[in-house]
């Protein structure tokens, strides 16, 4: 063999290599694309009166935008997601509880939303400070941290006072839609979550990366080798008059700055379809794949592939009950 065979053997003996070593993360490359390609899409909420319900959110909500979409009365937030409104005839449930809990907005001074929003006489869902039910509008007047009954009667034997800083609160918006105003997160504001109850939060935030591809990562609280965690115990402040469990808990990113965030709750739950929240959307760019791959990995598919207005859609079914609809948008 001559030294030109030689160089030439060496030449293909090194393309093979790199060949080998690209192919894979080629391949991890075109995963991320896809996955990154799925998007928040809607929260599709029932209404008697879509066009006056539209009209709440940009008052509370200022960088929304009341338009239509599809052919439905629908709120456009700031970083592209849609809010969709059906109109039905009578006032759509709240209870029993499904696993949608409810959907917010991040904010730059929540404490002032607060304040703008009681000039507005929007209502204010009360929260509870501690296990003697004094009520309160927004987190920080309660205790710092989230404290256990324990850890709060020791709080309190200090002398330990709210921050008054920042903090969460929540609107009973139309058609008794609970809305989140979390902050604080400058410099605007943003719609940022749709919140779901789960019985095991780890499991459920599995399951969202693993079917449907969103989030490179999930952070879920787990045990070793197991996504189910005991409860841990209740803290203040909570909706609830006993307490709130705030872990384990689960938090799934999807897209332009939404996530899916997971609390802990016992069951059981029922179907949201038909209720305030009737479900949340993710995008896909190819419907047929998304759908067959899903069928293959034996998720419920409660409503195949159809005609969406001009778009097309299909409907599928989460961990407890959940109803989650996929929209094609082509790239």
């Amino acid at each position: 063999m001559t030294r030109k065979d030689v160089v030439k053997f060496l030449g293909l003996l090194l393309s093979i290599l790199i060949a080998t070593i690209q192919s894979p993360m080629a391949q991890t490359r075109a995963a991320q694309q896809a996955a990154s390609s799925v998007r928040f899409h809607h929260v599709h909420l029932n209404s008697v009166n879509p066009e006056a319900a539209a009209a709440y959110y940009p008052k509370a909500f200022t960088t929304s935008t009341v338009t239509k979409f599809n052919g439905y009365d629908a709120v456009k937030t700031v970083n592209g997601v849609y809010l969709l409104l059906t109109k039905v005839n009578t006032p759509p449930q709240t209870q029993p509880q499904s696993a949608i809990w409810h959907f917010g907005w991040n904010t730059p001074d929540s404490r002032a939303y607060l304040e703008r929003f009681r000039a507005m006489k929007l209502e204010v869902v009360p929260l509870y400070a501690d296990p003697e039910n004094h009520v309160i509008d927004i987190s920080s007047d309660a205790l710092p941290n989230f404290p256990t009954t324990a850890k709060l009667r020791e709080l309190q034997a200090q002398g330990t006072q709210p921050t008054r800083v920042a903090g969460f609160q929540y609107l009973r918006g139309p058609d008794g839609a609970m809305i989140e105003n979390a902050g604080n997160f400058p410099p605007n504001e943003y719609f940022n979550h749709v919140h779901l109850f789960h019985e095991q939060p780890g499991c459920a935030a599995e399951w969202y990366v693993t079917h449907l591809r969103v989030g490179a990562t999930a952070r879920g609280e787990r045990g070793a080798g197991d996504c189910q965690r005991p409860y841990e115990e209740i803290t203040w402040p909570a909706l609830d008059k006993i307490g709130m469990v705030r872990n384990p808990a689960g938090s799934v990113p999807v897209s332009d700055m939404v996530s899916i965030l997971i609390r802990p709750r016992h069951g059981p739950y029922v179907s949201p379809r038909g209720q305030v929240v009737d479900h949340f959307a993710l995008s896909v760019p190819d419907l047929d794949a998304t759908v067959a791959r899903l069928k293959s990995e034996g998720v419920k598919v409660t409503q195949d592939i159809h005609q969406w207005g001009t778009m097309r859609a299909a409907m599928i079914e989460g961990p407890d009950l959940v109803a989650i609809e996929l929209v094609e948008v082509k790239p």
